[in-house]
Formats: C-alpha cells, sequence, structure tokens
C-alpha cells in the first residue's frame, strides 16, 4: 500500500505526531482485505433489511443506541451498565450519577447528530454541536465543550513527559480538521466506502481534536458515516461493543499504523469488527422476533385486554423498566387497570419485579428482552 503515516515534529522539550493529509486514495496489498470487505458489506446489507422488515422498528432502537452509548462509555472507563442506564436518576446509587449522565448525553449527541444529517453531511460544526452535547454538565465540562482544543493534549501517562502518544500540536489542527473533513465527503476517490470509514477513524483518533471526548465522539463517527453512507438506515450496530471486548487489540491497531505505518492490519480489523457487529445484532433481532411472536400469542389469553396488553408490549421494547404510574399515563389508565394489566404481564412471564431494596414503590422490567442485550 505504500502508506507513511506521519512523523514526529520537535516542540517546546516534546514531540508531537503529524499525520500526513489523507484526502486521497490508497491501494492495499493484502487479498484479506478484499474478503472481508465483501464479507462485512453483505453482513451489513442482510442486517439492514432486517431493520426494514421488522415492524415498529423505531421501538426497538432506543436499546441498540443505549447499547452502544454503554460500550463506548466502558471504553473509557464509565462504570454504567445497560440495565441502569434504562432506570431514572433518582434510583442510580450516588457514586454512578455521573457515568449515567455521561451516557445519556452520548444517546442525546447521537440522536441529536442523526437528525443534522437529514439537513447537512458530517462535517466539524456537526461533530462539535455533538461533542457540546456529550460534555455537557458532565466531566469534561470545563474541557471546552464543542470547541476544538487550544492546548496540547496527550494519550497515557501522568503527564506530557511520559505520555504514551502526543497527538499533534494545536496549530497544525486546522489543516488536518479541513483535510479529513474533505475526505470524507470526496466522493470522487475511488475507494470503498468503508475502507474510508475505517482510516476516518484512525485519523480523528490520531488528530484527537478536543481536550476530551475523543474516543466517543471518533465511535459516534463511525455510526454516522454508516448511516449517510447508506449501509444503516438506522443505528442498529454498536461497534463499541466490539472495541470494548478487544480494546487492547483496538489501540494497538491504531498503535501499529502510526509506529509501523501498518494501516492494513487496522483496516481488517476494524472490517472484522463491522462483521462480526453485524452478525450479533442480526442475531439479536432474530430473538427480538421470536420474543415478539411469542408473547402476542400468549397476550390473547387475557381477554378483552389484549389490545392495551399489545399497546404496553411496545412501550417496554423501548422503555424496558416501567412501573404502575409510567402505565397509567402512557396508556391512559386508571391506576387499578394498569396494574391489572401489570400482573398479567408478570403471569405470562414477560415482566418480572425488581428487587425491592432500597426501592420506594414496585418497579418491573422485560427481562427476557434485556438478556438478550446483556449476552
Amino acid at each position: 500500500m505504500g502508506y507513511k503515516s506521519g512523523e514526529y515534529k520537535q516542540q517546546y522539550q516534546y514531540k508531537s505526531f503529524m499525520p500526513v493529509f489523507i484526502n486521497k486514495s490508497y491501494q492495499w496489498s493484502d487479498p484479506k482485505i478484499n474478503v472481508l470487505l465483501e464479507d462485512a458489506r453483505g453482513a451489513l446489507g442482510e442486517l439492514n433489511a432486517f431493520s426494514k422488515v421488522i415492524p415498529d422498528i423505531e421501538v426497538f432502537i432506543q436499546i441498540y443506541m443505549s447499547k452502544e452509548a454503554v460500550e463506548s462509555g466502558r471504553i473509557e472507563g464509565t462504570k454504567t451498565e445497560l440495565d441502569e442506564i434504562m432506570l431514572p436518576i433518582e434510583e442510580i446509587a450516588q457514586e454512578k450519577k455521573d457515568d449515567w449522565h455521561e451516557v445519556k448525553n452520548y444517546i442525546k449527541a447521537m440522536n441529536e447528530a442523526i437528525e443534522e444529517l437529514k439537513k447537512l453531511p458530517i462535517s466539524m460544526r456537526l461533530v462539535c454541536k455533538a461533542h457540546k452535547t456529550l460534555l455537557k454538565g458532565v466531566r469534561g465540562k470545563n474541557k471546552l465543550p464543542g470547541e476544538i482544543r487550544k492546548s496540547q493534549n496527550w494519550i497515557g501517562g501522568s503527564s506530557i513527559r511520559d505520555a504514551r502518544f502526543i497527538p499533534p500540536h494545536k496549530d497544525d489542527l486546522p489543516e488536518l480538521i479541513s483535510d479529513l473533513e474533505k475526505f470524507i465527503n470526496n466522493k470522487n476517490l475511488e475507494m470503498p466506502e468503508l475502507i474510508k470509514i475505517a482510516m476516518t477513524h484512525y485519523q480523528f483518533e490520531t488528530i484527537h481534536p478536543f481536550c476530551d471526548g475523543n474516543g466517543r465522539i471518533g465511535r459516534l463517527l463511525i455510526t454516522l458515516q454508516l448511516i449517510e453512507n447508506g449501509f444503516l438506515e438506522r443505528p442498529t450496530l454498536y461497534i463499541s461493543d466490539f472495541l470494548a471486548k478487544n480494546k487492547e487489540a483496538y489501540y494497538e491497531g491504531l498503535t501499529a499504523v502510526r509506529e509501523s505505518n501498518d494501516i492494513e492490519h487496522w483496516i481488517k480489523f476494524f472490517l472484522n469488527g463491522i462483521l462480526e457487529t453485524s452478525k450479533s445484532s442480526i442475531e439479536k433481532f432474530k430473538k427480538i422476533i421470536k420474543i415478539k411472536d411469542k408473547y402476542e400469542k400468549q397476550l390473547l389469553n387475557i381477554g378483552t385486554r389484549a389490545k392495551i396488553g399489545k399497546d404496553l408490549l411496545n412501550i417496554l421494547y423501548s422503555n424496558i423498566f416501567i412501573d404502575t404510574n409510567e402505565v397509567v399515563e402512557k396508556l391512559n389508565l386508571s391506576y387499578p387497570r394498569a396494574q391489572r394489566l401489570i400482573n398479567d404481564f408478570v403471569k405470562i412471564g414477560i415482566l418480572e419485579e425488581l428487587s425491592k431494596k432500597k426501592r420506594r414503590h414496585k418497579r418491573y422490567y422485560f427481562e427476557e428482552y434485556l438478556n438478550i442485550f446483556l449476552d
């Protein structure tokens, strides 16, 4: 491929890494990339097809986005679990509330960015807006949310002197960011879009344009590019799950490009992540369809409440945890009717009561559905 990643530039008392400009075509030599590229595109196509045939797909999207947000945060050390992010803030332990807010911000940032894509192409303006939402009111709120950094940052180590990696100097950022933005939107390059997405992620993480939140925004950008390029219509793939499970290989892959110019190793790792995550998401959709069919049939056994029961079941796909008051509000029922419906769901096996420990009132959850995403 003849790829040259960049070089270190001497700054005052340290050397920062200056990556090459990326807005140009590349050729690769490893034939394994061709095979992985074909397999990854096929799996993405199958996943997207699944999302099109499932009725009311929007009700399932929330948990997919929550899974991506939780796993992306986990890579950076956030401790919130998927089941916790579905609970209201008052039921989260005090020491976990900051993490809870960070994951919620990620979900909001993704939702807003996907809406922006309907009007604008991917740009640093869009990315900065997502970054501002990501850091609003949480750790990092004082690190220039929504703004390109104005100082030198580093990765690893207690200070810049023992840093594992030092990204480009702030003075080099304008040209690097402009080049990356052009690369993302350059439709004249004779390159498969999945290769471009892999290289975009590497370049973004290497530039490290923000003081904080670069990893999460870089992974969010993967989802946005998959949607913008037509691989997915909705965010039904959570690549961060694969990256979190292979965290060491993830970082090693990025490092290998900078230190050894080995962009092909990174591309293969990335394409394999797309392939494996697509397959996993497809299997989850298959399980969801089975659950949906099973419980819709069982709801016929509750007589006149079957119709309102189906409405509650649809609500549970995007609100796994629920209490009686929420059923009253969402379905416009009296409290006794709402509780009888919940009791029916418990008997059928759809809902399970949460532990009563430190809980002011009963809360229930859709256990079988939640377990699909906890595998």
